[in-house]
């Protein structure tokens, strides 16, 4: 029989740390945009979903940046479902990835796994981590819910037995969603049923794929002639499968740089990806028609790729490449979810044993015929037809807890959303300003000179916060909603009034700084940076023990950000005076000895600053395709960028 048990996971692994207390006002930095020079000559139903409401920022999600690197054993959270057959390994704190999926018989693990929990700023808001199987939601990008925890419990299952629901709300979007996840008794399959909903009366963008890490020594089958190609560059071209450019690409360590490969999949195929080792031995995945797109990521073989591929787990430890399923056929596009509407579909996850060598097209039939054997696609229809009626039943014995965000959204609203409950008693610290402003209608200050916490800027929110008195706090929360909602002229003109009576002045400093930088206002912009600094670090003193970590959090932050904007128009003194008022652990990190080292080159001592690079660091949050490291290295040294600093992944960036 099918059982569901609570585990510890104990792994290597770097604590989270807390999040950047900053709103995120700056338009999101993200690699997967498209050149101009190709939206022409894209298919009508493609160019338009490209075009549908791609994320412009991350609020109201805050970015999560204090992780580092320095690992040590720690017990995870897991709940294991298991037949007599399969044995997948669940992490609901973690945004409910599949650790691991072990097939039982033949004593295989299907999927990448990662030996360490390493956070890497691979996310749309920061922390991720690589390994197993996470389910993206929300927008173009990893998840922010990647290091954040679901909602899990026991439900019924189809076939009698008991399914794990995982489900969460997803803030960007603002949409509930749920997987289930259950092992019908002898089955060789893991299956998947996943469900969004779009409560609102208004159509809503959306997005999902299901990303499955797998080990790179494999080929990679799935049924198209052709793929959307797409790397670092941001060019995205249709290329022929297997082989593009003399090279069969099938094979992810046959690729020298990181790329995307998302397939053409006829439609009268079946939607299915596999990945499979030289002896024929893998993991196959499947779907209802639904999930329409496959993909294949590789990281490559150049330096850049394999010093990411060290970065994410251990050295020595075997590399990784990315299988995927979503929504549509690539990861640029979002679909149209109409009002009071939902998707709803079933993926299906299991061993597949066939050759994958030799000719493509008949590498292709003989996995096809071996899927077909091993799971019709009639039984995943049939799956499907056979779930969905179980997808409103109530959860039973809960056993993991959420964030209190879709509690709020539920009280706010009075949406029934069957089967995914979002109960008042997961109501947190963040959620309770807002409630007292949902029920009371004001928003209550911050004790002891706290810093203000994350903002709402849905347009409800944004009203309540409009009808509210006029208090220092509820004027910058405003502000940050209009900012998000393109209303900046309004959002300034809320911060200044903000500011003629605030006590804490430095958030709104803080925000009236981002808006002259995007206004091309540098030097006034360095000089709010500086003023906030200075009302941030008199604040502190000012503020009651016990709260140091959320001081020097918003203290690293506004340094960070104040030190740039101080350089950026060659105020050197200025922007050490700031670093010499950092905390010394903040110094020490690795991101700030980068920033150290591009302060001791703004002074001019070339030697000091080409130190920091002999004396080592490591910048835990270097974000995917970044190039500040190369950049600072190049104005330093005419030899080549040291090894352990090249996370380049095109060779333009050379």
């Amino acid at each position: 029989m099918t059982t569901i048990r609570r585990e510890v996971l104990t792994l290597p692994a770097a604590p989270l740390g807390p999040d950047n207390p900053l709103p995120p006002l700056r338009p999101l930095d993200e690699a997967h945009r498209i050149d101009e020079r190709d939206r022409a000559g894209l298919p009508r139903d493609m160019a338009r979903q490209v075009g549908y409401e791609p994320l412009r920022s991350l609020l109201p999600v805050q970015v999560r940046d204090g992780y580092d690197r320095e690992r040590a054993p720690r017990g995870l959270d897991a709940l294991v479902i298991e037949n007599d057959r399969l044995r997948a390994t669940v992490l609901p704190a973690l945004g409910g990835r599949i650790a691991s999926l072990h097939h039982k018989p033949t004593d295989r693990e299907l999927l990448y796994v990662n030996p360490v929990l390493q956070p890497a700023n691979f996310a749309l808001n920061g922390a991720w981590f690589s390994g197993g199987i996470e389910w993206n939601i929300g927008a173009t990008g990893h998840t922010t819910l990647s290091c954040s925890p679901v909602h899990a419990a026991r439900v019924p299952a189809p076939d009698g037995g008991e399914m794990l629901r995982l489900w969460e709300w997803e803030r960007l979007r603002d949409l509930p969603f749920q997987v289930d996840l259950w092992l019908p008794e002898g089955s060789d399959f893991l299956y998947v049923g996943a469900r969004i909903r779009n409560p609102h009366e208004r159509p809503v963008p959306t997005y999902w794929w299901s990303n499955i890490a797998v080990p790179e020594d494999r080929r990679v089958l799935a049924p198209a002639d052709e793929a959307w190609h797409f790397g670092y560059e941001r060019r995205l071209r249709l290329v022929p499968v297997p082989e593009y450019d003399g090279v069969d690409r099938t094979y992810p360590l046959n690729s020298t740089y990181a790329a995307d490969y998302f397939y053409e999949v006829p439609e009268d195929r079946r939607r299915w990806i596999a990945a499979l080792d030289a002896d024929g031995h893998g993991l196959v995945q499947t779907s209802t028609d639904t999930l329409r797109g496959r993909k294949l990521f590789v990281w490559g073989t150049g330096p850049g790729g394999r010093r990411w591929q060290e970065w994410l787990t251990e050295p020595g430890t075997g590399g990784y490449c990315e299988i995927q399923a979503g929504l549509v056929r690539t990861q640029l596009e979002h679909v149209r979810l109409e009002a009071e509407s939902e998707v709803s579909w079933l993926e299906a996850y299991g061993p597949l044993d066939t050759l994958p060598e030799g000719d493509w097209h008949t590498a292709l039939r003989r996995a096809e015929d071996r899927l077909a054997a091993a799971l019709p696609r009639a039984d995943v229809d049939a799956a499907y037809d056979a779930w969905l009626p179980y997808a409103d039943t109530e959860p039973g014995e809960r056993l993991a807890t959420g964030s209190g965000w879709g509690a709020l959204e539920v009280l706010r609203t009075g949406w029934k959303l069957p089967g995914t409950p979002f109960d008042e008693d997961t109501l947190g610290a963040p959620q309770r300003p807002w409630l007292h402003l949902l029920r009371a209608g004001s928003l209550p200050g911050p004790e002891h000179h706290e810093p203000p916490g994350g903002t709402l800027v849905a347009r409800p929110w944004r009203d309540m916060l409009e009808t509210t008195a006029a208090t220092p706090l509820a004027e910058y929360h405003l502000g940050v909603a209009q900012w998000h909602g393109d209303d900046r002229a309004q959002a300034v003109r809320s911060w200044e009034r903000g500011l003629k009576s605030a006590t804490d002045r430095w958030p709104l400093l803080r925000c009236l700084a981002v808006a002259d930088q995007e206004d091309g206002h540098r030097e006034r912009a360095a000089d709010r940076y500086a003023e906030a600094f200075d009302d941030l670090c008199a604040c502190r003193a000012d503020a009651a023990e016990g709260d140091d970590a959320a001081w020097a959090a918003a203290a690293a932050a506004l340094g960070r950000e104040a030190i740039g904007a101080l350089l950026a128009v060659d105020r050197t003194a200025d922007a050490r005076a700031v670093w010499e008022r950092l905390d010394p652990a903040t110094r020490a990190r690795g991101r700030f000895r980068l920033t150290e080292g591009e302060l001791l080159a703004a002074e001019g001592r070339t030697a000091d600053a080409r130190a920091v690079f002999d004396e080592g660091f490591e910048v835990a949050d270097l974000r995917e395709g970044a190039d500040s490291i190369g950049l600072l290295w190049a104005r330093l040294d005419e030899s080549p960028l040291p090894a352990r600093y090249d996370f380049r992944m095109w060779p333009d960036e050379e």
